[in-house]
């Protein structure tokens, strides 16, 4: 090789090398820069949340000393039997100025921060309600005059963040309070507190990066539930006498259940849902709405009673002006009801089969009649639902949740919507035969149908013996398995779309039934009815 060809190929040779080390150099230094954002990133997430959990602290402290200088120039408040009315006892004490705003107020914000210290249920003290407890007593109006009442986060309240336990959401106040929470303030109740939820609020357990875990006040060890798990702790635990959740899938039934209160899913639109806030926008196969919750059938009412008015249609005209009806909520003519103790493939638990038979034998004394059917399709139902509620494939959901901590509940769900569609495909053909759990509740969501639950009575110790026949039925019939003496179970009553009031009407006719029942034997009606259906 001559000089000059050796020339140009030690050339090509250093330039080669160079090249090689700028591409080098350039992805090291590429490399240190998502280093360094995600750093950055992570140390933003943790900022936002240590100051999210600082404000909690704050409005704590705040009622908490509020509470003590009220205490201390109202020494002979009586707490007990102020916690022991129910919401309409509540409002008639009220009305008619046998109890005044302050003392029902300071009573509950009390056994709030007692309950809180105990369940994590809350997100906040609402230090705004101070303000309105100073001016509500100059105007006596509203069907819920001076009623302390809490609020599930995702509502939205002026001024306050509504993060559904994404961290991008925090420090991001809403212009204007949600179209129910206006409603509720012009019939005089007072919005004092807001509680805890599951991350992303999909979830049936109820735990976010920001404010933790919400714990069941029945047991300390299980969950309260989700999405309204907080509102149902809270509530549960004598805490709040009404509040309101949001259900897309069973997010207030099914807390309610766990947690031995009532709660109630109106038909979609017959609440405003302006305002409460969801991360899952435009979808609108499963419909969301929010309903209220509380430790008896009346409340219920009550509330539906205080929202459907001519205020709420003028703030959203999307909803119906369509009046409550109280005479049929009143009624008393016999029903028919339609029942069953199983679903298709899906395990049921002996408190369940039982329950189902015992509030059988109860509504018929009482005179309706009871007919047994067989739902059908729910498993196809169920896919419809999935496939419906996530039509993308949980790419949304994923969306929602980048750059913030992911919650343990949610690692499974989210580790499966970051698979391939052609793995999750071939894993949902594998797994098909032996998914036996199908969600009861969802159902109802899907059809728009209202539903409610109500406390019939607690799980036994023959209940739990009479487990041993779901040994052989695989995963979902070992957790079953797992169910604790004493957890409560719950009745669901459902009613066609519209029906809101027969709904109710039927849901406090178990109550009532139930009630008679432990009054007359001295102990409790036992069993658990998962599922009654109503086909007016």
């Amino acid at each position: 090789m001559g000089f000059l060809e050796q020339f140009v190929h030690n050339g090509r040779a250093l330039l080669g090398h160079r090249s090689k080390a700028i591409l080098l150099s350039g992805a090291a230094c590429f490399g240190a820069v998502l280093l360094v954002q995600r750093v950055n990133s992570r140390r933003e997430q943790k900022k936002r949340i240590l100051e999210a959990q600082r404000r909690r602290e704050k409005s704590f402290q705040v009622a908490e000393r509020a509470l003590l200088e009220y205490k201390q120039s109202h020494p002979m408040t009586n707490a007990l039997y102020i916690l022991s009315l129910s919401l309409s006892e509540l409002t008639k004490q009220l009305q008619e100025s046998a109890l005044s705003p302050e003392e029902v107020f300071y009573t509950y914000l009390e056994k709030t921060l007692d309950v809180h210290q105990k369940l994590n249920c809350c997100t906040e003290i609402i230090l705004d309600s101070f303000e309105q407890l100073k001016t509500i007593g100059s105007c006596k109006r509203g069907i819920l005059y001076g009623v302390p009442l809490s609020l599930k986060e995702n509502l939205l309240l002026k001024n306050h963040d509504s993060s559904c336990g994404v961290v991008k959401y925090l420090n991001q106040p809403a212009d204007d309070d949600c179209v129910l929470v206006k409603v509720l303030k012009e019939q005089g109740a007072i919005p004092f507190v807001r509680t805890n939820f599951p991350q992303a609020l999909l979830n049936y357990d109820c735990s976010n990066p920001i404010y933790g875990q919400t714990l069941n006040p029945h047991n300390l060890q299980k969950t309260a539930g989700g999405s309204s798990g907080g509102e149902a702790a809270l509530i549960g635990a004598g805490g709040s006498v009404i509040g309101i959740g949001t259900d897309i899938g069973g997010s207030a039934r099914i807390p309610a259940s766990f947690c031995a209160i009532c709660g109630f899913k109106p038909t979609a639109g017959r609440l405003s849902s302006k305002g409460c806030k969801s991360i899952f926008r435009g979808q609108k196969t499963v419909l969301s709405t929010p309903g209220p919750m509380a430790r008896d059938v009346d409340s219920l009412a009550l509330f539906m009673k205080a929202e459907i008015c001519e205020q709420m249609v003028f703030l959203d005209p999307t909803t119906p002006l369509l009046p409550f009806d109280e005479g049929l909520y009143q009624s008393r003519n016999s029903l028919r009801i339609g029942y069953f103790d199983c679903i298709e493939q899906t395990p049921t638990s002996p408190s369940m089969t039982r329950g189902v038979q015992e509030v059988k034998a109860l509504l018929e004394q009482a005179g309706h009649t009871l007919v047994p059917f067989t739902p059908v399709r729910i498993l196809d139902m169920a896919e419809l639902m999935s496939k419906g509620a996530l039509a993308d494939g949980g790419a949304t959901f994923l969306q929602q949740l980048e750059g913030s901590p992911v919650d343990p509940v949610l690692h499974a769900q989210v580790a499966m919507y970051r698979l391939p569609i052609c793995l999750r495909k071939v894993l949902a053909f594998i797994l098909k035969p032996f998914v036996t759990m199908v969600p009861h509740s969802m159902t109802y969501n899907l059809l728009n149908f209202c539903a409610g639950v109500v406390p019939v009575s607690t799980v036994t110790e023959e209940d739990e013996r009479n487990l041993c026949h779901l040994d052989k039925g695989g995963w979902f019939n070992r957790v079953l398995k797992k169910v604790s003496v004493g957890l409560p179970v719950a009745v669901q009553c459902v009613a066609l779309p519209w029906h809101d009031e027969l709904c109710l009407r039927f849901m406090k006719e178990v109550e009532e039934l139930v009630k008679k029942a432990r009054k007359d034997e001295g102990a409790n009606a036992n069993g658990k009815v998962y599922l009654i259906y109503d086909f007016h």
